[in-house]
């Protein structure tokens, strides 16, 4: 396996085509370099039937509008659809195209882009410079998503997590565009046609379940069933899942690396977003392909990586060495 130098800091490492490491830009003036001062219209429509519509499905599921029956083909295709359009956010959005963690071809990186277009979190290109903006403003102004930049006091703690977890999508979403956090997937003109065709990736994501349980039962009911279970309620839980990545991990949990910033690892964020909670572990070490860094921290986007590789479909899989990791200050937790 190929391992390649880790830069410590968040700030620089952010992966913004690499004009920050290369002194192009200067990180301290990043937070003012948007296209616009708030989430457009289009896209808080946009996002809230994104997330709106899904919980109409877990209420559904839950016999709470009407009567959902659930059998194991609806289970196995939420497990099946969950564990793949995650990947596609973990390994593909995060882990690929925002921080560049490890190479891998074109029809991978097709697909996995697809994939996390299915979880309904926006397209590829917004989901990326949204990101990169938040390693380089972490927990400080600009960053779009931090729960640490509220009023003091319970009730100013209560509205940060709300702006951390999904508050922000209506107000801090898709300011930055372009030149600065997405030239390299801008100028991408096969990213930037599976973004143009983001609604058609929204419609396989729910549809698909309908039409394979269709095919296996023959039955209407039976597909629409699969569509609330395997299509609107993995949604939902997915997406609330990656949401806690920005709440909960920059609010509870154990920060083991002095990174900056309020970045922390948590276990069950961890499990629930396939290796995604060791977030301070990531935020110690940006462009590294591994966040569970000890054996007890499962990281199953990791694992999925180092597959790719086997199979010879991933090379150049960034890691941090063991000196690396010895040389960022800890805080003893």
């Amino acid at each position: 396996m190929t391992s390649e130098s880790v830069v410590a800091n968040a700030s620089i490492d952010a992966g913004i085509d690499g004009d920050v490491e290369s002194g192009a830009i200067n990180p301290a003036t990043l937070e003012i370099t948007t296209v616009r001062q708030h989430t457009s219209v289009a896209s808080e429509v946009i996002t809230f039937f994104a997330i709106v519509v899904p919980i109409f499905g877990l209420l559904s599921a839950g016999r709470l509008l009407w009567g959902v029956d659930l059998h194991p083909l609806d289970l196995y295709l939420f497990a099946i659809f969950y564990f793949f359009t995650g990947l596609g956010i973990t390994v593909g959005f995060h882990r690929l195209f925002t921080h560049k963690a490890f190479v891998t071809n074109q029809p991978v990186r097709v697909l996995l882009a697809i994939l996390g277009s299915m979880t309904l979190q926006g397209p590829v290109t917004q989901w990326v410079t949204d990101h990169r903006k938040h390693h380089a403003r972490s927990d400080q102004p600009g960053d779009p998503h931090s729960p640490n930049l509220g009023r003091p006091g319970f009730w100013g703690h209560v509205c940060g997590f709300y702006h951390g977890h999904m508050g922000w999508l209506f107000s801090t979403k898709g300011l930055e565009r372009g030149e600065i956090y997405g030239r390299d997937l801008f100028n991408d003109p096969t990213i930037r046609l599976i973004d143009r065709a983001y609604f058609l990736w929204v419609v396989v994501s729910i549809g698909l379940p309908f039409l394979i349980a269709f095919a296996i039962t023959g039955s209407t009911a039976r597909g629409v069933e699969a569509l609330v279970w395997a299509g609107l309620v993995r949604i939902f839980f997915f997406q609330h899942a990656t949401f806690a990545v920005n709440s909960v991990c920059h609010t509870w949990g154990r920060r083991p690396y002095v990174t900056g910033d309020l970045s922390t690892n948590n276990v069950i964020v961890g499990i629930l977003t396939f290796g995604e909670g060791w977030h301070n572990n990531h935020h110690a070490f940006p462009r590294s392909a591994r966040h569970g860094l000890t054996p007890r921290q499962l990281d199953v986007s990791y694992l999925s990586i180092c597959l790719l590789e086997k199979m010879h479909l991933a090379s150049q899989i960034r890691l941090p060495t063991e000196q690396q990791q010895s040389r960022i200050a800890r805080t003893g937790e």
